[in-house]
């Protein structure tokens, strides 16, 4: 789960870390009144969005020339003006794609006089089991553009959670962002706060771009995003109070209330599949044999009738979807009362898509056999690369 920049914030502050002052607002009279709120004479007018790049961004509804979703204030005039382009207008990043995202949050902050930008990061790094915090002193828009042509200006520390937090890691991050004296120490006390934070909270990633060093000697977090273990959210029902469903696909929220994962694609064949690992294989070999896929869908290994009935209906839910493959490999879950859901399923959404079925497992015989005697124009499959073939000669037949 994500959040927006300015939640993040109230939650890092929460850990003594030091951000700028600063008000949300939705609607254009919030924006000004937060703005009455600070110091001045400088205002950031900040787009929340779920998606980085928004300084680079272009409002597609203003014209080639118009500002980004970043945009300085020297007024509380030029705040109202920037907050009226801005809400509900459509904010097309580098991360949104062609679609972008409508604004219809923003953040406004008091204005920060920056000696340097530096960048810091947090993930699992699953390679190692361990936390990664990656730091670099070449902060700001290009740090994508650094870690592909100057890549060994960043540097990366792991933290083993067994271990912990220890003094020779906030070292390294300050070693990694060379600085020194007060800032030196800055840097790491914010390392430990960060860490703690990260941990505390159930964080899957934790970005800070930019971290300033301020005119005045100061550490600030200028800008964050924050995202969650979504199988760890039970554990902070405030976090979950967080969450901006106007964010998030609508097909992928109703997923998420019958715990199946979901997610939307470009392509035409929707798939239904139980596993990660076997999601990502049907979705290659669908390319392999020259089509797309429409998502990625895994049922998860106690697939219900009901779990797979709101499969079949999310993934009919995409008008691009011309035919369906459902890939299941029955361990702990059983053939034939996959197949029973697969039929009652498509009996109930009226399927008028080809439908291709591939079972494999425990009980895989009463399976084929429940589909065999549907009634329903089920295609049946003996393995995978079976099953892509034909569900990519189905749709061509039909097209």
């Amino acid at each position: 789960m994500n959040i927006h920049e300015y939640q993040a914030k109230e939650l890092l502050a929460k850990y003594g870390i030091g951000i700028p002052a600063g008000h949300a607002a939705l609607t254009v009279e919030e924006a000004v009144e937060g703005a009455k709120k600070l110091p001045g004479p400088l205002y950031v007018v900040k787009a929340q969005i779920h998606a980085g790049g928004r300084g680079k961004g272009k409002f597609t509804e203003l014209g080639p020339d118009a500002k980004g979703g970043v945009r300085l204030s020297k007024s509380i005039e030029e705040v109202e003006a920037n907050a009226k382009e801005m809400l509900g207008n459509t904010l097309v990043t580098i991360q949104t794609g062609d679609a972008g995202k409508q604004v219809n949050r923003l953040y406004v902050t008091d204005g920060v006089d920056i000696a340097k930008e530096y960048y810091l990061s947090m993930l699992v790094d699953r390679a190692t089991g361990r936390v990664a915090m990656i730091v670099s002193t070449e902060g700001g828009m290009d740090i994508e553009e650094v870690a592909h042509s100057t890549p060994e200006k960043i540097v990366t520390i792991t933290i083993d959670p067994a271990e912990g937090f220890q003094p020779h890691h906030g070292r390294a991050v300050a070693f990694g962002l060379k600085l020194t004296g007060d800032l030196n120490k800055q840097a790491q006390k914010l390392a430990k706060q960060l860490y703690t934070a990260f941990v505390d909270l159930d964080c899957a990633m934790l970005e800070i771009n930019p971290l300033v060093e301020t005119e005045d000697g100061n550490l600030l977090v200028l800008d964050t995003k924050m995202s969650f273990d979504s199988n760890a959210l039970y554990r902070h029902p405030d976090v979950m109070e967080l969450r901006d469903e106007t964010e998030e696909d609508p097909a992928e929220i109703e997923a998420s209330k019958y715990d199946l994962a979901y997610i939307k694609l470009d392509g035409d064949i929707g798939c239904m599949v139980n596993g990660a690992g076997l999601a990502m294989a049907t979705m290659d070999i669908i390319k392999l044999n020259g089509m797309f896929p429409a998502n990625f869908l895994d049922v998860g290994g106690g697939a219900t009738t009901e779990k797979v009935t709101a499969a079949f209906k999310i993934i009919l839910g995409d008008p691009n979807v011309k035919g369906i493959l459902v890939n299941i490999f029955g361990g702990i879950m059983k053939c034939d009362v996959i197949a029973e859901g697969i039929v009652a399923a498509a009996k109930d959404v009226n399927l008028s898509v080809p439908l291709v079925v591939r079972l494999e497992g425990t009980n895989v015989d009463k399976g084929k056999e429940i589909l065999a005697n549907s009634g329903l124009a089920i295609v049946p499959a003996n393995d995978l690369g079976d099953a892509a073939r034909k569900i990519v000669a189905e749709v061509k037949a039909v097209a």
